[in-house]
């Protein structure tokens, strides 16, 4: 790296500016002009901030034109074969690999605080059956601040750590109860002698009459779709996390606001369109080659989801992972699944297709985690919901590595203004002046 300079030239007329130059641990390199409006009355202008760096970070590693993807430094492939979704939110939160006493402890805390205040449990009675899921969660999330009035504000790291325990513990038992209500069912407790995913599945499908058993398959998949969501650097609703936090609202509200972003069709529900996708050509006799052939016609209205990534320009690394455990899974079904055919039959005609290569069109974890999640009985309207439990750790990460930074400021962007400019005001003001005369004048 020897070759970075330490500064950048800014020329602006017969003015010059030097900025600096930030370099990360892994080469990048950002021009730090958080000055420069002072200095010159200049702003930069970044429409939906693709090239500014927000913050400096040490949670999460992608390096899109390479496929990577890091957390605290571990390649994502390492936890293929240890999925445990609690380890990893520990590690997210707390910069490294808790050990065997430190993890016991966080899983009693877990453990002891997955059951919600019986006035939060009643108000789910009062939710419309057909309310969508993610409304329920966002909600719900931020009404723990009623019941937990002592973490709105904390500075000491047991606060911290009950706080997130909280969280990550009582988001399981709020899905689950969301499923339960939209489903006409009563709700289920967690059962203490259960780990998170297991405890998770017996609250969304046990029965009065019959206890939900899931196979270990089943678990380690539900673990490694939590683990593959659990981080993913400045996307859309972490960054709606440092933005609240940014103001100092508390952890459950940072984390609602989390939800309230992960909802919108152009970040979480992306898998969903898959589905939707797969289901359309299962339904109405379009062969794979057929809509490989019309996902390229400028004129169709066809859209192939589940392809490129907006970050990653080569394969996503998720992909590859869950693809394989899609195998697994489906390998222990007694039935299977004429959507997964198509969809491999789809990634096959892309892998191989010019159109695609030119243009790094590969499968991303969307691609196969809605199939995935259906293979376990999951509701397409559930699926960002298990986002949601999967992104909370590095939404609490990210809360926190902010909250922990004492240059931390409240995020406030600039803007350009393109509005009425000063010389219109006048004649702005004569037009309304009129309108309230003809608005006050008798009819």
């Amino acid at each position: 790296m020897a070759d970075i300079p330490e500064k950048a030239i800014l020329i602006l007329g017969d003015k010059q500016y030097e900025l600096p130059v930030v370099v990360g641990t892994e080469g990048e390199r950002a021009i730090d002009i958080s000055k420069l409006r002072d200095q010159s009355g200049y702003i930069t202008y970044d429409p939906s901030l693709s090239n500014t760096g927000v913050c400096k970070s040490s949670i999460t590693f992608i390096d899109g034109e390479k496929g990577i993807l890091r957390y605290r430094g571990i390649p994502i492939e390492q936890f293929v074969n240890y999925p445990s979704f609690v380890r990893v939110a520990w590690m997210l939160i707390f910069g490294r690999m808790p050990t065997s006493a430190e993890l016991a402890q966080f899983s009693e805390l877990l453990t002891r605080h997955e059951l919600l205040h019986e006035s939060a449990r009643h108000q789910f009675q009062q939710i419309p059956v057909d309310a969508p899921p993610m409304a329920i969660l966002s909600a719900s999330l931020n009404n723990l601040s009623y019941y937990h009035q002592q973490f709105l504000a904390f500075e000491d790291t047991e606060s911290f750590v009950e706080a997130a325990a909280r969280l990550i513990s009582k988001v399981r038992t709020i899905a689950a109860f969301a499923y339960r209500r939209s489903q006409g069912l009563p709700f289920n407790y967690p059962d203490p002698k259960l780990r998170y995913c297991e405890n998770l599945l017996h609250m969304m499908f046990s029965l009065p009459h019959q206890q939900y058993i899931c196979t270990p398959e089943v678990v380690d998949a539900l673990n490694l779709v939590l683990v593959l969501h659990a981080d993913h650097e400045q996307n859309c609703s972490t960054f709606t996390v440092r933005v609240v936090g940014s103001s100092k609202a508390n952890l459950f509200a940072s984390c609602s606001a989390g939800v309230s972003a992960l909802w919108g069709p152009l970040h979480g529900g992306a898998n969903v369109k898959v589905i939707e996708m797969l289901e359309e050509i299962h339904k109405g006799g379009m062969t794979p080659e057929e809509c490989i052939a019309e996902s390229k016609r400028k004129e169709s209205k066809f859209r192939l989801f589940g392809f490129g990534h907006r970050v990653y320009k080569n394969f996503d690394p998720r992909s590859r992972i869950i693809r394989d455990a899609c195998d697994r899974v489906f390998a222990t079904l007694k039935h299977g699944d004429p959507l997964l055919d198509i969809a491999r039959k789809l990634e096959e005609l892309a892998l191989k297709d010019q159109y695609f290569i030119d243009r790094n069109l590969y499968p991303n974890v969307d691609f196969y985690s809605g199939l995935l999640l259906r293979s376990m009985g999951i509701p397409t309207n559930m699926f960002t919901v298990i986002f949601s439990i999967g992104r909370l750790p590095g939404w609490i990460a990210h809360w926190k590595e902010q909250h922990d930074d004492p240059t931390s400021r409240i995020l406030r962007p600039r803007q350009v203004y393109v509005g009425l400019p000063e010389n219109r005001i006048e004649a702005a003001l004569a037009q309304a002046e009129e309108l309230r005369k003809v608005e006050q004048s008798p009819t």
